[in-house]
C-alpha cells in the first residue's frame, strides 16, 4: 500500500496543459469502463473537457516539439558511462514511432467527433447547467439506456483520435517524473523555500510525504524561486492554516 502523498507543480504551461489532459484521459478511461447510466455521462463529461483543451492548444505541435526536445537529450547520452543502452534504444524508438504517428495525422485532431450529430447535440447543451436531461435530448437519453457494448463503441470512436496524443504525453511525463533523485528535505514550521539552479531546464516539482501528516502541500513560484507552505485543513469553514510544525518531505526537481 501507498503511505505516501506526491503533489506536482508543472514550471510551465507545456507540462501544466499535458497533466490536465492526463487527468482527463484517466477519468475517461475509468468511466467509459463502467456501466451505469452515471459513468457514461461521466466519460462524455471527461471527452467534452479534453476537446474544449484541444480547441484551445495546438496540442499536435506541441506534443511533437516535446518528443523531439526528448529524442535529442537522450541520443546526446547515448555513449555515456552507465546508461543502459537497450533501455535507452526501446525509449527512442517509442518517442520515434509516436512522432511518426503524430506526423501522419492530418487536420484538426477530434474534429471528426463532431460528424456525429448526437455529439454535437450534447456538445450544445452541456453548457446549460443539467441541460443534457432526458426532455432536453431525449436522444441522448436513449443513448444512455442502450447496452453496454454498444455505448463502449461510440465512445472507444469518439475518443480513438487522442489515443496518439494520449500516449505521448504518458511518456513524456513519465520521462520526466523519472529524470531525478528525491532529496530528503524539512520545512521549518511549514515552511520551505529554494532556489533551482538556473542552469538546468526544470520543468516540474514534486513533493512527496507521509500520508499521515494531517496537512497538504500548497506550492507556488517559477524556474527563478519556489515555495511550498503545508497547510491544515480547517475543522470549520475557515481558511487553512500553516502548519506550525517542521514538516518532513521528499522533494524532487524534474529537469528533462
Amino acid at each position: 500500500m501507498n503511505t505516501t502523498i506526491t503533489y506536482e507543480f508543472p514550471l510551465n504551461e507545456r507540462i501544466r496543459v499535458f497533466i490536465r489532459l492526463e487527468q482527463l484521459f484517466h477519468q475517461f478511461g475509468h468511466f467509459s469502463a463502467g456501466s451505469s447510466v452515471a459513468d457514461k455521462r461521466a466519460a462524455i463529461s471527461a471527452l467534452l473537457d479534453i476537446m474544449s483543451i484541444f480547441r484551445r492548444n495546438d496540442l499536435k505541435s506541441e506534443v511533437l516539439k516535446e518528443l523531439d526536445r526528448n529524442t535529442k537529450t537522450l541520443a546526446k547520452i547515448a555513449n555515456s558511462q552507465g546508461v543502459d543502452s537497450t533501455k535507452l534504444d526501446t525509449i527512442l524508438a517509442e518517442l520515434a514511432q509516436i512522432s511518426k504517428n503524430l506526423y501522419a495525422v492530418t487536420g484538426k485532431i477530434g474534429l471528426n467527433i463532431m460528424e456525429s450529430d448526437l455529439f454535437q447535440s450534447i456538445t450544445q447543451r452541456s453548457s446549460i447547467p443539467g441541460g443534457t436531461c432526458s426532455f432536453d435530448l431525449p436522444e441522448y437519453h436513449h443513448w444512455l439506456e442502450q447496452d453496454d457494448a454498444l455505448s463502449r463503441k461510440d465512445l472507444e470512436l469518439w475518443s480513438g483520435p487522442f489515443n496518439d496524443i494520449r500516449i505521448a504525453i504518458d511518456l513524456i511525463l513519465n520521462l520526466i517524473r523519472t529524470s531525478n533523485s528525491a532529496t530528503q528535505e524539512i520545512a521549518v514550521a511549514g515552511f520551505f523555500q529554494f532556489t533551482p539552479d538556473r542552469n538546468q531546464n526544470f520543468q516540474l516539482l514534486k513533493v512527496s510525504l507521509d500520508k499521515s501528516l494531517p496537512c497538504f502541500a500548497e506550492i507556488s513560484g517559477g524556474k527563478h524561486r519556489c515555495t511550498i507552505r503545508f497547510m491544515v485543513p480547517p475543522e470549520d469553514d475557515k481558511r487553512p492554516t500553516q502548519s506550525p510544525n517542521d514538516i518532513p518531505f521528499e522533494l524532487t526537481c524534474c529537469l528533462f
